[in-house]
């Protein structure tokens, strides 16, 4: 690990400008992944800006009847959370399928939506990597591809995204809160916030430099049949190859978005209308335009299964 400097900001406005002031400066929560990058030399912050005394830990209900998520709140916490657990059962679901305990103690919403791609050949600083060195390459087309994107992807990435808990705020429609370096607040659906890779895969998301989250925010709750559903290569503490993570009403209607198959938690509108006439017509549109390579293609057919594992399950 390089060396870096580190301080303790006093205010999320301190905090967002110090980050701006200093492009090779990262944020530091509960440093689960980010810690791991610098040790392999991935991410190489010379200055690190804690920002767990910021008191962003807070679940709140808002004025509209929905819950404000603070940033810094706890993987664990959340999940466990009686309000999210009754009206948001989607959201701890997901939170429970995607790490271990000892993980979730540590890690911070804001953290979960950051984090990066587990792609291996991100890892390895020995291949080209274009999210990593842009410009470089892509190993992983044509390389093994099996964990790599099938739909939403590029010439210059195939990388996924990694997170559990994104695909329940995608379902969810979050809006992610921020503050800039100028102190100005930003509020961003959660729809808009991932960039696909195009030709600029390390780009990730539409943070402007400085700008931090500050909480995110679910609507009021949805009823109906909350359910998340990941199929891996183990029981336990691995990354989807397949994840559905599913709100459907006993009408058959719903919401749907998948991950393990694209650079963003993927959810496609336009075909949760099909919902109610089964997961084949519904995965068509999920996975229309997809790409995959010879070793992933099982994860078209994969979607179909495990959407219509979902719907089985949501009609009893």
């Amino acid at each position: 690990m390089r060396a870096f400097t580190f301080e303790r900001p006093s205010t999320i406005k301190a905090a967002a400008k110090a980050a701006a002031a200093n492009p090779e400066a990262k944020f530091i929560a509960g440093g689960t992944n980010l810690l791991d990058l610098m040790k392999l030399e991935i991410e190489t912050p010379t200055h690190l800006i804690d920002v767990n005394g910021l008191g962003m830990d807070k679940i709140e209900p808002t004025t509209e009847g929905g819950v404000r998520i603070g940033a810094l709140v706890r993987n664990t916490d959340l999940a466990a959370n009686e309000t999210i657990r009754r009206d948001y059962g989607l959201l701890s679901r997901a939170l429970v399928a995607g790490a271990s305990g000892q993980l979730r103690n540590k890690a911070t919403t804001a953290g979960n939506l950051l984090q990066r791609t587990r792609c291996p050949y991100f890892y390895d600083t020995n291949q080209p990597c274009n999210k990593r060195q842009p410009g470089s390459g892509c190993s992983a087309i044509g390389g093994f591809s099996r964990q790599h994107a099938v739909v939403g992807a590029s010439e210059s990435c195939i990388a996924t995204h990694p997170s559990d808990m994104a695909i329940a705020m995608r379902v969810l429609d979050a809006v992610v809160e921020t503050v800039k370096a100028g102190g100005e607040a930003r509020s961003i659906p959660i729809a808009e916030f991932y960039r696909l890779p195009g030709d600029t895969p390390h780009i990730e998301n539409v943070l402007e430099r400085g700008e931090i989250i500050t909480s995110v925010v679910l609507p009021p709750p949805l009823g109906g049949k909350h359910i998340y559903r990941k199929v891996r290569d183990r029981a336990s503490y691995a990354f989807a190859l397949v994840s559905v993570g599913a709100i459907i009403q006993p009408d058959g209607k719903g919401r749907v978005a998948l991950g393990g198959v694209a650079h963003e938690p993927w959810r496609v509108e336009d075909a949760e209308a099909d919902l109610p006439n089964g997961a084949k017509v519904v995965a068509s549109g999920l996975m229309a335009g997809s790409r995959p390579t010879e070793q992933n293609r099982f994860k078209v057919e994969l979607v179909e299964r495990t959407l219509g594992a979902v719907i089985a399950e949501a009609r009893g």
